[in-house]
């Protein structure tokens, strides 16, 4: 049964003839088929989606079809005409009396998949042609407001967005849709039995407060300098690409680690330098050193059989200086569509550059902020970007930072879901050292000192879907590292030689040697 608007375009037709590629024959078919059966709903779902109908009715009919069936109940010819006899679309073509022609003039169950997916990519071609004769036009329109690269953005990101979910996202979404994510993220956070909703960064304290990094959201992590905010950032960054019981191995069988994918754009430090920095801690071995070439043999050993080991990690390095958001952006996407994508870090802010020169850096930044929430929504992962923090830390006596400390704060305070700010008290307490001839005031000063050795404070000062508060991390200076707060029974006394401090580190043995490895229970990476 065909219906007179059947058409399907075919190979003799006029390359450069306009009409829409569709088969109403197709879309009858694999209707009649799910009527008859509902068990071939199982086969196709995922294949082909009520947008992919060319026929609206049609559409409508597996959208109502899909419902019952995920409901659990019975979608039928008699089931279905309750919900459409009404219907005008229907009744143009015959009424109610069109659901039980569908399902008698079905003709293959078996082919119904194969048939799903021909109508996904007639659907697809359609929005191709749509969306290419949409980027002709506006190429076409000479608008001094619309820059030429601005529509080469928007016309990928559509690309994408196509290539990604077999449709461009426009307008509204219903309740419904939104309800059903909601529930499916608590199941798996539920299942997980973790308390974790989002990617674990392997700080405990940090996880348990956060829920771990959520999807769509835009994380600022702010500081001073010299605070760590690049350590922590790759700490997590590295946890996130080395830990396969999340997200699963690279399959190959070795002992090589592999994780989820992490996209880091490292706008300060070179990729050799990120990975020195991370080499380093791995064989702890402090990086200073390995620069300056004065390590031992045995350290240098360590240094190449940790590279080793983690080379198939998927942490992805651009090191592009002044980079556009919109480059960032584009580069974001096209990382999703070749490898996947869990992850994006972005360090620092303030060295990404806006797609145009604004009037005011404020301005640039908003564009900058908006970008990268807009990105972490659009490829549903958390964005991690890096602030630096204005000089009026530094005028105060209490140095721990807040949100009025933010550069050009308004925007990224805005724009931001979660925002941490690192603090080290002993960072400032070093500088401090009172003279050796004043005994007492020295007494107090190492007193002091003795308490705040080693720790971290991250500061979460604002959380959209939860508390506030500090978290204290244990940090080595020498290796860069952040990690779980030891317990002070552990904690090595102030002055103690650099790298002779465990922090709760465990030394784990290979056949290669020594190398130590975090434990999973203790410490993170």
């Amino acid at each position: 049964m065909v219906d007179v608007r059947a058409f399907q375009r075919s190979s003799e037709q006029d390359p450069s003839s306009t009409e829409l590629p569709y088969n109403i024959e197709l879309e009858q078919n694999l209707l009649g088929a799910l009527l008859i059966n509902n068990e071939v709903f199982s086969k196709i779902e995922g294949v082909v989606a009520a947008e992919h109908f060319f026929d609206p009715v049609h559409a409508k009919i597996f959208g109502l079809i899909s419902d019952r069936i995920r409901a659990n109940t019975i979608a039928s010819p008699i089931t279905l005409k309750v919900f459409l006899e009404n219907d005008q679309g229907l009744a143009g073509i015959g009424g109610p009396a069109y659901l039980a022609r569908l399902a008698g003039s079905a003709t293959s169950i078996f082919a119904s998949r194969d048939y799903a997916k021909i109508i996904h990519d007639l659907a697809i071609r359609r929005s191709l042609i749509s969306l290419g004769e949409e980027i002709s036009m506006k190429a076409a329109r000479v608008d001094a407001d619309t820059e030429p690269e601005e529509q080469i953005v928007e016309a990928e990101q559509q690309l994408y967005q196509l290539g990604e979910h077999g449709r461009i996202d426009r307008g509204f979404r219903s309740l419904r849709k939104a309800l059903t994510e909601s529930v499916d993220i608590a199941t798996a956070a539920y299942q997980r039995g973790s308390g974790l909703a989002g990617l674990a960064t392997g700080l405990h304290d940090l996880d348990h407060r956060l829920g771990g990094l959520h999807k769509s959201d835009l994380v600022i992590l702010a500081g001073r300098p010299s605070m760590g905010k690049t350590a922590l950032a790759t700490n997590i960054a590295f946890h996130i690409a080395t830990h396969p019981e999340r997200h699963g191995t690279n399959g190959s069988g070795s002992d090589k680690v592999q994780g989820g994918v992490v996209g880091f754009f490292s706008l300060e430090m070179s990729r050799e330098q990120l990975a020195t920095r991370i080499l380093a801690d791995l064989a702890r071995t402090p990086s200073n050193l390995i620069r300056q070439g004065r390590v031992e043999r045995d350290d240098f050993r360590k240094f190449v059989e940790a590279a080793n080991r983690f080379e198939a990690a998927p942490l992805f390095i651009d090191d592009t200086p002044a980079l556009p958001i919109n480059q960032v952006a584009s580069r974001s996407r096209r990382l999703k569509r070749t490898h996947g994508l869990d992850l994006i870090v972005v360090d620092y802010l303030q060295l990404v550059r806006p797609t145009n020169l604004r009037d005011s850096r404020v301005n640039e930044i908003t564009e900058i902020t908006q970008g990268l929430k807009a990105l972490a929504k659009e490829l549903d992962v958390p964005v991690l970007a890096l602030s630096q923090l204005s000089r009026q830390v530094e005028n105060r006596d209490d140095k721990r930072p807040m949100l009025s400390d933010l550069r050009e704060s308004g925007s990224i305070e805005q724009d931001a879901d979660v925002v941490m700010f690192v603090f080290r008290e002993e960072y400032y307490e070093e500088r401090k050292k009172p003279s050796e001839d004043d005994g007492e005031k020295l007494k107090e000063w190492l007193e002091k000192m003795e308490k705040i050795h080693g720790v971290a404070e991250v500061i979460i000062g604002k959380q959209r879907h939860g508390p506030i508060g500090t978290v204290e991390l244990s940090f080595e200076s020498q290796f860069t590292r952040f990690g779980n707060l030891a317990r002070d029974r552990d904690k090595p006394a102030y002055g103690v030689p650099a790298g002779t401090s465990t922090h709760g580190y465990r030394a784990a043995s290979s056949p290669a040697g020594n190398l130590p490895f975090p434990d999973d229970d203790e410490v993170p990476i």
